[in-house]
Formats: structure tokens, C-alpha cells, sequence
């Protein structure tokens, strides 16, 4: 892909690093000259130490061939203007960090791609993993619902039963699904049917449409997600 990346600093310096690993064409625009000459030291890319709410700026950066922008600096300011530029150039892809929640409804009223305050998914994450540290990995879905990974103790009430036996005595509600397993023998994960039998030590990817409650990790052998 061609890639346009707004901001050489602590959201985009990383999605740089990935963007050009994975082989695609990187053009980072950059206002501040230090984070500028950097990331044109320390990436295969091409660096624009210029304004990227200039149109004349992403003229040179190539928008009209472009097949996503990205905006990452930490001004939403910024970034909505960014992003109204690259729709004048038709960009088909758009996406944009967004600091203040009480701005996010002005970038989907423009048709932009967001992603919330990263500080703040990080700061939830920290907090996720010392409220909860049964989980090794989470994501949320909505307002309720997670996809979490979690491993199966000795003592787990699932470990040594099919997931179908799991379903019929109540494990495993109508609102979990375990989507993949880990296990130490085997190369791949598994793919999970109804005759798979859980083990003492399987890594398991689940989706939990109530959460990752105690109630929920105890079926998996974690009883020290629960409060004293």
C-alpha cells in the first residue's frame, strides 16, 4: 500500500516502524524538524518536515495516489483538518487518533476512521491487568462484551471436558464462545468443536458477551480475580 502517516511521534513513530516492515510505500509528514530528521534516519521512507494542513503538503506527499492516510499527531485540531484535506484528494482510506471523546462525533460526522485516546486504552489495560490478573490479554466489544485469553488451571472446572459437555452442564452459557486454542504440543492453535476436550494448560481465546466477570474466570480455574 501507499501510506501517508501524519506525526513522527509516540502514537506514529511505531506505526511507521510496522508500515515499512511489512513492505508498503511510507510517506511521514513531520512539523517538528528534530522528529523529522529522525524518522528519515531511522526508517526506509520518505520524510516531509512540513505542514500537513497545508494542501500543498500532502499534494507533495502524494495524496492523489494514496491509499490510506493516517493522522496521529496529539492535536485533534490537527487531525480534523488533516483528514478533511485527504478527502478533497479522495483518499479511499482515513484514520485518525482522537484525544478528546467529546470530538470524536465531529470526525464520524466527516467520515473518518477513529480510534480513541490511546493514553486512555493504555490506562485501562494497566488497570484490566491488575483487576483482573486471570486475563493475559483482552479486548472489548461494545459496552458489555470481551474477547479475552485466559489459561486452564489444574483445577479448572472446564479442564478434562468437551466443550459440547461443557454447554450441556451450564459452563458455558449461550453467551460464550471459545474461539481458539493453545496448546503446547501443537504447532497451531486449534480450531474448536463440539467434541474438543479442554486441557489443564490450554491457552483459550474466548468471547464473553457479559465480560470477563469472576463468575466468568472461575470457569476457567481463576479464583484470584475475586475480591477479598
Amino acid at each position: 500500500m501507499y501510506l501517508i502517516i501524519i506525526g513522527a511521534g509516540d502514537i506514529g513513530t511505531p506505526l511507521i516502524d510496522i508500515a515499512t516492515k511489512s513492505g508498503n510505500e511510507v510517506v511521514v509528514i513531520e512539523r517538528d524538524e528534530t522528529r523529522a530528521n529522525r524518522a528519515a534516519d531511522e526508517f526506509d521512507c520518505l520524510v516531509l518536515n512540513a505542514d500537513a494542513t497545508s494542501k500543498d503538503t500532502l499534494d507533495d506527499a502524494g495524496a492523489a495516489q494514496a491509499d490510506a492516510l493516517i493522522s496521529t499527531t496529539d492535536q485533534d485540531a490537527t487531525n480534523v483538518m488533516t483528514c478533511l484535506l485527504a478527502k478533497e484528494f479522495e483518499v479511499p482510506a482515513i484514520l485518525s487518533v482522537v484525544h478528546n471523546p467529546e470530538h470524536m462525533g465531529l470526525f464520524e460526522q466527516i467520515g473518518v476512521n477513529t480510534m480513541q485516546n490511546p493514553q486512555q486504552l493504555i490506562a485501562e489495560y494497566l488497570y484490566r491487568a491488575v483487576a483482573r490478573p486471570a486475563i493475559v490479554d483482552y479486548m472489548r466489544i461494545g459496552d458489555d462484551a470481551e474477547v479475552f485469553e485466559i489459561t486452564v488451571t489444574d483445577e479448572a472446572p472446564i479442564a478434562g471436558k468437551t466443550l459440547k459437555e461443557a454447554a450441556q452442564s451450564g459452563l458455558l452459557t449461550d453467551e460464550m464462545l471459545v474461539v481458539a486454542i493453545e496448546r503446547d504440543e501443537n504447532d497451531h492453535p486449534i480450531t474448536p468443536r463440539g467434541e474438543t476436550t479442554i486441557q489443564a494448560g490450554d491457552l483459550l481465546t474466548v468471547y464473553s458477551g457479559v465480560g470477563a466477570d469472576p463468575e466468568i474466570t472461575d470457569i476457567f480455574g481463576h479464583y484470584e480475580d475475586r475480591e477479598e
